[in-house]
This record gives C-alpha cells, structure tokens and sequence, in this order.
C-alpha cells in the first residue's frame, strides 16, 4: 500500500540503530506548544535509554506551525516531519504516521502538551507483557466538566456497550501499539476514537492503565460537541464491522425474511378474507404493508448479497485473510 500522492513527506536520515518506539503526534495548529513537545518527548525517551523517532504530522496547520516543524527537523536527527497538504483530520494524520512508522512499536499522543511524555516508559512496560495495544486512562482529567468530561463520559460508555471493549477513556490520544495491528487498519472519519475496538477485531490483547493528564496552556482545544454526532455515525459503522464485516448477508439476508415472510403472511391472510370469506380488501392499510414488507423484504435481500459480493472483493482483491495468526509452534525437530 502507498502514501497517497496527496501527502507530502519530508523525511530525516533513519538512524542505524534498531529502533524501539517510533512516537507519531498529529499537529494542527500547536506552533506555541510544538517546541516544548519535541523536547519533552527527547527528554523521556532518553532518559529511558530508549532508541526512538519522533514522527510530527501536520495536518494543514494555518499558524506556522509547519514553519517551527520543519526548523525543528532540519536541526535534530530524531524528528522526521510529515507535512500534509490541507487538513484532513485527525485520523488521516494518524494513518500518515503509522505508514511512516520504521518500528515494531508505535506509541500516539496529541500535540497540545495535555497528554504526558514521561508515561510512554510506563506504556511499553506494559506492552512488553504480552500485550498487543495499551491505552490511557486520563483518570484525572483536567477539561471542562461539561463540554469536555460529561460527553466524553457518556460516549465512552456507549462505545464500550457497543464495541464490547470496555475502556474508561476511550479518547486518550496516549497509546501504545504493535505496529502489525495497525498496519492493516485503514483510518478515516473519526475512527481514530475506535483504535482498541478496531484491534480488537484483529484479535489484539488490550489493557489500559492510568495516565497524567494537564490543563492545556496554549491555544483552543479542537474538540466539542459538535462532534458528538459524527461519533455516533461511526460507531455504527464499527459496530457493523464487529458483527457482520465477513458475513453481511446475515444481518441485511436476516431483515429481508423476516420482513418476506411478514409480508407474505399479511397477503395470505388478506387473500383468505377475500376469496373466502368475500371481503373487501381493496381498502385496508393491511394491503399497503403487506405490500412494503415484500418489497423491502427483497431489497433487503439484494442488498445483503451485494454486500457479501463487496467483502469477497474486499477481502480477495488484497489478498486480506479472515483471520489473524498470533503464532505458529512448530514441533521441535528430532
């Protein structure tokens, strides 16, 4: 799979060295706060003794924060500067660094200083237990309590109902990953968001742990409650990828029976009324709805097997398989 066209990259020299982490922030107009996250991302990492790079994707910043990025990469060897050339959002700028991501472990924080540096160690500790994706729980959370923290709250519990994936913090941009559970994840809308219930998907082992959060000290926060709706919308679509990605005719093939099969029995019923018993049924609502229960019944039906005819292209035309291997033990040789 290829970086879209759209985007343009401006690469630093790889290091040598093997790398441990490879840290990927989506920037959008942070140009107070980038200078003092690149040194406290540095500062934690080596501290840590860890072998890293640091991936800045700017996401169509319109207040010179493209200008401080890429002063900061021509200086430093650790930084590679991923500049895209309008604002496509936080989950196309998350999907760039990923693509961009040299090692087996990606960890994702925002770029507005809120999130904590000094707990990435903490987050690959965990990792390193056998887990496949581990997520922060902003547990003191330092937002507004009712534009921020009562909808984060309630979309929280709703995405853990839905998803199955129960986590307390959903939106925590502090997270840790083993780059082959997002490599096959295509990103767009909101979808970020739903990382762990996207891995979970994948089969992937997820944990989260308690994370330090700080009130932010410049700018505007990107977020509100206008996005509460485009949330909704796509958790319905991972909804349906969870229950029905490999087997669509089961939901859309499910609805169009029983509404066949409803609509059948209205029009047998009313077929009886009128040629036994000599009623009228000309003018009964009944007639209407056993009509529509048919007609919605075989479009339902269509729709399920283009459905299954799209996830055989989808699946076949990648060569993406079904299912995902977490290991193979192979008998010891003799």
């Amino acid at each position: 799979m290829e970086i879209s066209p759209a985007l343009h990259l401006t690469y630093i020299q790889p290091a040598l060295s093997p790398l441990d982490v490879s840290v990927v922030v989506p920037i959008h107009n942070e140009v107070e706060s980038l200078p003092h996250l690149i040194s406290a991302i540095a500062q934690a990492l080596s501290d840590a003794q860890l072998n890293y790079e640091l991936i800045c994707v700017d996401d169509g910043s319109t207040d010179g924060s493209t200008e401080v990025l890429k002063q900061e990469a021509q200086k430093r060897n650790d930084l590679v500067a991923v500049i895209l050339r309008r604002n496509y959002g936080q989950s196309a700028a998350m999907a760039a660094g990923f693509k961009s991501a040299r090692s087996p472990i990606i960890v994702t924080l925002d770029g507005d200083l809120q999130n904590d540096p000094a707990d990435i160690p903490e987050l690959l500790m965990k990792l390193n237990e056998g887990y496949d994706l581990v997520s922060g729980w902003r547990k003191n959370r330092q937002d507004a309590a009712l534009t921020r923290l009562l909808p984060s709250k309630i979309a929280n519990a709703m995405i853990g109902k839905v998803t199955g994936v129960k986590l307390h913090d959903y939106g925590c941009s502090l997270k840790a990953y083993r780059t082959e559970i997002v490599a096959d994840m295509n990103l767009y809308g909101e979808l970020h968001r739903f990382l762990p219930a996207l891995a979970f998907i994948e089969g992937a082992r997820i944990i989260e742990i308690p994370v330090r959060h700080h009130a932010r000290r410049y700018g505007k926060s990107k977020y509100g409650l206008g996005r509460t709706i485009r949330v909704l919308m796509d958790l319905l679509t991972v909804f349906f990828m969870k229950k029905f990605l490999t087997r669509p005719m089961h939901v859309f093939g499910g609805f169009g029976i029983m509404s066949m099969v409803l609509g059948f029995g209205l029009g047998l019923y009313l077929t009886i009324l009128k040629l036994g018993f000599g009623a009228s049924i000309g003018d009964r609502p009944l007639l209407i709805l056993a009509v529509v229960l048919l007609l919605a019944g075989v479009q339902l039906f269509s729709f399920g097997l283009l459905a299954e005819l799209l996830m055989r292209t989808y699946h076949e035309s990648q060569q993406r398989p079904i299912y995902r291997i977490r290991e193979v033990i192979e008998p010891a040789p003799r």
